[in-house]
């Protein structure tokens, strides 16, 4: 059964990492973007069932996380669903985790997934200065992550700060290009309801396709446009599919070379 604690911190990893390590998805982004957000649409559409990709919502060991994240944006009596308060720039080294499992069909397994929620503080630190104390918990997520998500904000980046958003972005797409070593990364359009001028969004997309050309795209929205069924929002889907079906790096040992027959001497012998 799920333990219904809150996000789960550093302690708990061993716990989760008992069966496999689990895979680690960090989300980027300045404050106020949509990361958090982003992270309870999820939530609530997992419970309305929606379909993913060879995957089945298998439990969470962070109920009551997920629930924190996630409550703000349900319908109340009388009242109209909000968005979740901003993740304080609270003290620590490592982000709140939120984790799912999910049974993989092809697999025949089950597969552990850590989402961390950061502070955008944290990362407008890290973007400016690596080894900033500051920035310490975004360097956690930079150093442990299987994926990245890096947020763009359209609300942002049409408003009268554009110019200031588009440059924190910039910083943040040079770091993470700095520190990814190859791993997947998505450019993540929140808000994507909101319009902004093309050359803005030729601007950003520049910005994160130059340093990382191996980059995917998606736009997301809580607000549904009728495309996707009502409630369902736009783009969450097809990102939660992209993210879980993202696989690790494996290595690839060399072919054996000689006529050794000991294994563990049989690579990079001589023929005789």
């Amino acid at each position: 059964m799920p333990w219904s604690g809150s996000a789960l911190g550093l302690a708990d990893l061993g716990f989760i990492s008992g069966r496999a390590r689990p895979f680690v998805i960090g989300i980027a982004g300045s404050q106020n973007a949509g990361k958090t957000t982003l992270l309870g649409a999820w939530y609530l559409l997992l419970g309305r069932g929606i379909q993913i990709v060879n995957r089945q919502f298998a439990g969470s060991y962070s109920i009551s996380g997920w629930e924190a994240v996630s409550g703000s944006l349900r319908w109340k009596p009388g009242q109209p669903p909000t968005f979740p308060p901003h993740t304080a720039s609270r003290g620590g080294r490592a982000p709140g985790l939120l984790h799912m499992s999910f049974w993989d069909d092809h697999a025949k397994r089950s597969l552990d997934y850590l989402f961390a929620d950061a502070p955008g503080e944290w990362f407008q630190k890290w973007a400016i200065n690596r080894d900033s104390v500051e920035g310490e918990g975004a360097r956690w997520i930079a150093d442990r992550a299987d994926v990245f998500l890096i947020v763009a904000d359209r609300e942002a980046l049409s408003g009268e700060n554009m110019g200031a958003a588009r440059n924190a972005l910039r910083l943040l797409a040079r770091r993470l290009a700095d520190e990814r070593r190859g791993r997947p990364i998505a450019l993540v359009w929140t808000k994507s309801d909101v319009v902004i001028s093309s050359e803005m969004e030729l601007a950003v997309r520049k910005v994160v396709m130059d340093t990382m050309p191996q980059a995917v795209e998606f736009s997301v929205s809580v607000v549904s446009d009728g495309d996707e069924g009502e409630g369902n929002g736009v783009g969450l889907n097809a990102l939660l599919n992209w993210v879980l079906e993202v696989q690790r790096g494996r290595i690839n040992l060399p072919s054996p070379v000689g006529s050794c027959n000991d294994s563990l001497f049989m690579y990079g012998t001589r023929p005789s």
